[in-house]
């Protein structure tokens, strides 16, 4: 079991990073390809969209073909689109290259997740679901210094062009160690549900993108929130879908568990934005605020990397001894706390000071991120966890588009205010004391939850363990 989980989590790793390893590269490729590196901010966006389109079909497909079928051929098409990424001639064939990326990626999160679980025992469940979390927590923060460290040293090209032996690679592991799907009985298309769940999650992450980059730009900044409210409006109509039909394309059933509800549509959700973006504010504040260069800002991530692996070893041990409420509500607070005080950093804090506050802080995330991934699963049965799956990868995505919009809009408000061209140190401030009293508020849903919510995982995993 842990062998596929392993696989499984190496094969989201390299998607993730691929995720958020291209914004560092843009302009060094807009160059090589003669282009603007306006022109190029198609590559990011289309690849958002169309991973997002997939992302409702994601559970039909694999009872329909196979979830280890469609995992294989998901990997081999992301890894067939990042070749052609890497030997991209013009701005026009990178643009389709990653909507292809995009295709297979919007696949790889949920059919992963359900491979990785949909066998497992409820006392197994804490330890895949902490190995399937490593991915979201290091991919970020590794992203933007390794991307621009391949493109001074060698050349933008290899950050796809290192897809393609990894991701042959995992093709193989799962070929030989993931076992061969049960048939399942076909259930039909329900193409309203597809088509406007897919609809929502496109015009709502694509508007929170556009809102995060057009923040100084007026009439722009209403049309990205209007391509917001519609996405929101065209999920909201979708939910009242899926609940009629007979045979939604994906199930809202793991809803009815309130462990489940906190960790994706209510305090995880927001939470989880608060998490995301920490590693889009930390390197414009290092940069633009305290004057490091690209490399040293890099270079100060590592301890905030090094925080997030330090706790590993020790969450599930820490889960199973108090419970998730305690440990939410403690990494919460904490979380909020440690976001706020880069609030108090600037020029004249003493260098050991920064890097324990990074380390803390990266503990602090790792600790919350693992807790919020596991208590979504925590009480969802076997039959409802490729929806809860597809569900929660949907949550993961919003959270992430949220903590780079919110981070954006918040450091353009703060300029706003001072009639700055540019910003500056204060503006920092404002967006992690405003990241850090989202991160309190969100810590209520949790402090809500029961004394005893996910304790028949905690209780099975704690008597496997004795």
């Amino acid at each position: 079991m842990h062998r596929v989980t392993l696989t499984v989590a190496a094969a989201l790793f390299m998607l993730l990073l691929d995720g958020s390893i291209l914004n560092t590269s843009l302009p060094a490729m807009a160059q090589a390809l003669q282009v603007r590196p306006l022109a190029l901010s198609a590559a990011v966006t289309v690849y958002l969209l169309a991973g997002a389109a997939m992302l409702p079909l994601a559970s039909w497909l694999g009872d329909r073909v196979g979830f280890r079928r469609l995992f294989v051929g998901a990997i081999a098409l992301f890894t067939l689109a990042s070749l052609l990424c890497g030997l991209a001639q013009g701005a026009q064939e990178l643009v389709l290259a990653r909507a292809l990326q995009g295709v297979g990626g919007g696949l790889m999160m949920p059919v992963g997740r359900t491979i990785a679980m949909r066998d497992a025992r409820k006392e197994d469940l804490i330890g895949i679901t902490a190995l399937l979390t490593w991915p979201a927590l290091f991919a970020p923060v590794l992203g933007p210094p390794l991307g621009g460290f391949i493109t001074t040293y060698a050349s933008w090209r290899w950050n796809f062009l290192l897809n393609v032996p990894l991701g042959a690679l995992a093709v193989v592991l799962i070929l030989r160690w993931v076992p061969r799907d049960r048939p399942q009985a076909p259930r039909p298309l329900d193409v309203p549900g597809a088509a406007g769940a897919a609809l929502g999650l496109m015009l709502l992450l694509g508007g929170l993108q556009w809102a995060a980059h057009v923040v100084g730009e007026g009439a722009a900044r209403v049309e990205a929130l209007l391509t917001i409210c519609a996405g929101a409006a065209t999920l909201a109509w979708t939910v009242r879908h899926l609940r009629r039909t007979p045979h939604p394309v994906v199930s809202l059933a793991p809803f009815e568990h309130r462990t489940f509800l906190v960790a994706t549509a209510a305090g995880g959700t927001f939470a989880s934005m608060c998490l995301q973006s920490t590693p889009f504010l930390l390197p414009l504040l290092f940069q633009l605020a305290l004057g490091r260069s690209a490399v040293d800002a890099g270079a100060l991530l590592l301890p905030y990397f090094l925080g997030n692996l330090a706790m590993k070893s020790v969450t599930t041990p820490i889960l199973l001894r108090l419970g998730f409420r305690r440990v939410l509500v403690g990494a919460g607070i904490g979380n909020a706390a440690a976001i706020a005080a880069f609030a108090l950093v600037g020029p004249q804090t003493p260098w050991l000071v920064l890097v324990a506050l990074l380390v803390l802080a990266g503990c602090i995330r790792s600790m919350l991120l693992t807790g919020i991934n596991t208590l979504m699963f925590a009480d969802v049965t076997p039959p409802q966890r490729p929806a809860a799956a597809a569900l929660a990868t949907m949550s993961m995505q919003t959270a992430a588009a949220l903590g780079v919009a919110v981070g954006a809009i918040v450091l353009a408000v703060s300029a706003s205010w001072h009639g700055g061209t540019r910003l500056v140190l204060a503006d920092f401030h404002a967006a992690f004391a405003a990241m850090g009293l989202f991160c309190a508020l969100a810590t209520v849903s949790f402090w809500r939850m029961p004394d005893d919510a996910g304790a028949e995982m905690t209780r099975a995993t704690a008597g496997r363990s004795n």
